[in-house]
């Protein structure tokens, strides 16, 4: 039972395809995601105008909405496809839009789409918030370089909904607003293009050839946000959305991540929650992909501490594919899995992956020509139990740690 009269927060996830979708879909209340024109992750191709209004019919069937970015810079010859993707995403029954050019925001109004204005425009006061729900934007994303009381006076006086990411990269530039990566390999950060620049290892070099040593450190990769111990504040400043950033992690980052956010918002509802269970759920979101973590901006600025000094993988849960699925019996609920790569034993825990599919869980039965077995070898084909349907051709991958 509720024990405060709080508003319960929606939950959005990062997602890049169909299966990103199943992924997120047992916890997550909104999934975010572009297709492969007009938006900041531009190698998305799961989603495509094509099949906008098949994918949009999914989110539906599970309850979920789906808010279609087009927050890329536009120029002059990108107004016309604007048109087009606005267009197709009213056509499609897409939630809201997510954008920042007054060019994209006219283009919504006329189509009569629900916008949300981007953390692309840097709203960082509430006078520019409330400058966008003049313009009839329902919603507006804050710059992540603001502070948690910051956050709670637009709240105060704006009244207009609200959202935050919670967790995921952060960014060098100002509301990811930057042109190293266009400068050294026109790449556009700001097309949806980033080379990631700052997560290299940058050499200081005099007009001599001498290098400073920097022993291997990225100086200008920052850890990433992750406010899981501090949802009740969260939810108290008013934030209605709760954003997780990663489009182009995993699905098991995707998956994890809206668990145990929602683990937490649940717990502040039933009045449950405690640090202790807080860093219980942290410490399984270290598992998957993270550069470590911080508060970001939400405390104050983060200054040195909140630098990763490395661009890669800190997280524990590494992943191997072993196979792929060669068929699937509907009526028993069998996967005949071909092992490629490695084999599989009993009590292992796998995922099933493809362009629909995401499925997790432990192997409790296997078996090859009817038999019963404990463990399978590489080239064997094994038929495995399986929690729910698989298709044929998706990837089977061993999970370890």
């Amino acid at each position: 039972m509720t024990t405060n009269s709080k508003k319960r927060p929606e939950l959005m996830s990062p997602v890049k395809n169909r299966s990103g979708l199943e992924a997120a879909s047992p916890y997550a209340d909104a999934v975010y995601f572009g297709v492969s024109e007009l938006n900041l992750r531009s190698n998305s191709k799961g989603i495509t105008l094509d099949n906008l209004g098949d994918f949009m019919e999914a989110c539906h069937e599970k309850s979920i909405l789906g808010y279609l970015t087009v927050n890329s810079t536009l120029y002059n010859n990108d107004i016309e496809k604007a048109k087009r993707v606005i267009k197709t995403a009213k056509e499609s029954d897409v939630d809201a839009i997510i954008v920042w050019d007054p060019a994209t925001i006219e283009i919504a109004k006329n189509t009569g789409v629900d916008f949300f204005i981007s953390t692309q425009a840097n709203i960082s006061n509430w006078k520019s918030a409330q400058f966008y729900k003049k313009m009839g934007a329902k919603r507006v994303i804050l710059a992540r370089e603001m502070t948690l009381d910051q956050i709670k006076e637009v709240k105060r006086k704006v009244d207009m909904e609200i959202e935050s990411f919670v967790h995921g990269a952060m960014c060098l530039a100002i509301s990811g607003r930057c042109i190293l990566s266009g400068f050294y390999e026109n790449a556009s950060a700001n097309r949806g293009s980033c080379n990631q620049i700052c997560r290299r290892e940058l050499k200081l070099c005099d007009d001599k050839g001498n290098i400073l040593e920097t022993d291997g450190k990225q100086y200008m990769s920052p850890k990433d946000i992750c406010m899981i111990e501090y949802i009740p504040e969260l939810i108290e400043a008013g934030i209605d959305s709760f954003k997780i950033e990663g489009r182009q992690r995993s699905n098991k980052y995707i998956r994890e991540t809206a668990k145990y956010y929602k683990k937490a918002v649940d717990d502040y509802f039933s009045g449950d929650f405690s640090k202790i269970k807080a860093k219980k759920y942290k410490e399984e979101l270290r598992k998957v992909y993270n550069r470590n973590f911080s508060t970001g901006f939400y405390f104050g600025e983060p200054g040195a501490e909140g630098i990763s000094f490395f661009s890669g993988n800190a997280g524990t849960t590494k992943r191997l594919q072993v196979g792929k699925v060669n068929h699937f019996y509907n009526d028993s609920g069998v996967a005949i899995i071909e092992l490629i790569h490695r084999g599989l034993k009993k009590g292992d825990k796998i995922i099933v992956e493809g362009e629909t599919t995401y499925l997790e869980q432990e192997i409790i039965s296997m078996e090859i020509d009817g038999e019963k077995i404990e463990k399978a070898e590489k080239s064997d084909q094994v038929g495995l139990k399986v929690d729910k349907r698989v298709r044929k051709n998706d990837k089977v991958y061993l999970l370890i740690g």
